[in-house]
């Protein structure tokens, strides 16, 4: 059971909306569906953790009556979809049209009528679906026998539990088509000190989003030449370091990528030395060709 309901919670993290429009369902998710399609899952397990997830409320799904047309198995279509799916020949909405046709046929019983069950309010701060969901789906990862397929299956994962924490607790801007995340100096990655040689150094990490339906790439190239820089009201400072590769993010639709810059001495190419002066209020500061913004850092 416990395989069952991390791989189908993966497959089956889409919501309804008051119109039961299908949420886009992760990306990374393909990979679990395809497995399903090759028999990795077997069907009693895949019918199984479909029921426990809609039973928990871990996915919501349209009103769906059973049909007098029932079925003793997933059909081959069904099966297929998820296939064809994962490699994406079909869309999001047909595959999960395939998962709500088990329910039609009753080869799923679930009651969307039931009450919802009371939880304890510490039950209820301790318990979030959706990324217990993802938790569940990385240990199921441990379980690939084959390296490149652990690997594959656990890196996307990753990546989906780092943005819903960013999500979940960072401070957000929305820049165009990008949605930047940051979760304050003093967090992972994101520190301020100087240095017994009175060397200020500042490093800030972020993580960007990509929520358009375009490839979108951030730009830093050299100290002189970054859409990112920090300013204290009267002077901008250069980075002295970034993890840009070869000056540039690309991000493909849905994409997310946490990156690092770093200031404090000055590496020349255009570079300044960072300086601090606790009378003023430093910004952050994203200018982009698609949008900018400024970022409050709160230095102390």
């Amino acid at each position: 059971m416990k395989t069952a309901i991390t791989a189908i919670a993966a497959i089956l993290l889409v919501a309804s909306t008051a119109s039961y429009a299908y949420a886009e369902v992760p990306t990374w998710v393909k990979s679990n569906a395809g497995w399903w399609a090759e028999g990795t899952i077997s069907e009693t397990e895949f019918l199984s953790g479909i029921e426990f997830l809609v039973k928990d409320g871990i996915i919501a799904v349209p009103p769906t009556n059973v049909s007098s047309e029932t079925s003793d198995g997933v059909p081959t279509w069904v099966k297929s979809n998820a296939g064809w799916w994962a490699e994406g020949i079909i869309s999001d909405g047909e595959f999960v049209n395939g998962i709500q046709h088990l329910m039609m046929t009753g080869l799923i019983s679930v009651s969307l009528n039931d009450e919802p069950k009371q939880m304890t309010s510490t039950e209820s701060q301790n318990t979030d679906s959706k990324l217990a969901a993802l938790e569940a789906e990385l240990e199921a990862c441990s379980e690939i026998v084959k390296a490149y397929k652990r690997i594959d299956c656990q890196k996307p994962i990753e990546k989906a539990i780092a943005l819903y924490d960013y999500q979940m607790h960072a401070e957000q801007f929305s820049v165009g088509p990008i949605t930047y995340y940051w979760l304050g100096v003093g967090s992972e990655g994101n520190g301020f000190e100087i240095t017994s040689t009175g060397q200020p150094i500042l490093s800030v990490r972020m993580l960007a989003e990509n929520t358009s339906s375009e490839i979108v790439s951030l730009n830093c190239t050299s100290p002189q030449i970054c859409s990112y820089d920090v300013w204290d009201g009267s002077k901008a400072f250069k980075y002295s370091g970034m993890d840009f590769t070869s000056g540039q993010i690309a991000l493909n639709p849905n994409d997310s990528r946490e990156f690092n810059i770093l200031f404090g001495p000055n590496i020349g190419y255009g570079g300044t030395e960072f300086e601090y002066d606790p009378a003023k209020d430093y910004l952050f500061r994203i200018a982009e060709p698609f949008g900018s913004a400024s970022v409050p850092l709160n230095l102390e």
